[in-house]
């Protein structure tokens, strides 16, 4: 019984009504289109991202490989200790191009190694040193958070456009109910007892 009483409140705009004014039909409309648009664009939104970001995240675990390098100068131990930061840092390192001609350039390595170190580095299709590609379990985490951003920012911007629509409206009735109270509010003045 209560629950009726509930919808019904919730559902004032869309029943025949006296009072109901064109305008409440028209923000039942916005506030319905909102909440749609919230729902079907955000689902899509975040799934079409994270899918995309998915198969970019693929397409580099599929493109890059793992190469021997040597490191050409030595790379200072980091000052930092106790261990929040990140004890890598940028090295000139030679290493094998794809053709096998030798190639040199920057990479992230360990640091506190001294140069003729071995290291792992990372390299693309062309020869180019790159970032290691993030595993699978990293790239769905990553590929998630992106779809779950982009669904966000959808319904943000979507609930945005929905209450600057419904201030719109709001501006537009308190006009109407000043210029009706200027023709009725005179025949009420001043008819007290």
């Amino acid at each position: 019984m209560r629950g009726a009483k509930n919808a019904k409140k919730r559902l004032w705009r869309w029943r025949s009504n006296p009072l109901r004014r064109h305008d409440d039909i028209v923000e039942a409309w916005i506030v319905l289109a909102v909440w749609a648009f919230v729902g079907v664009g955000g689902a899509v939104a975040g799934t079409v991202t994270a899918r995309a970001a998915d198969v970019v995240f693929a397409q580099q675990r599929a493109e890059r490989r793992p190469v021997r390098a040597v490191l050409l100068t030595s790379v200072p131990k980091s000052a930092v200790t106790g261990g929040a930061a990140d004890d890598r840092r940028l090295a000139t390192v030679r290493y094998p191009a794809p053709d096998g001609s030798s190639r040199s350039g920057l990479t992230r390595v360990d640091s506190g190694l001294s140069a003729g170190t071995s290291v792992m580095a990372w390299e693309d299709g062309r020869g180019h040193l790159v970032s290691e590609p993030p595993s699978a379990a990293a790239a769905g985490v990553e590929a998630a958070v992106l779809g779950t951003a982009a669904a966000c920012a959808v319904a943000g911007a979507v609930l945005g456009a929905g209450a600057v629509a419904r201030w719109r409206l709001d501006e537009r009735r308190t006009a109407l109910w000043g210029r009706e109270w200027d023709l009725v509010g005179p025949q009420w003045g001043h008819r007290t007892g």
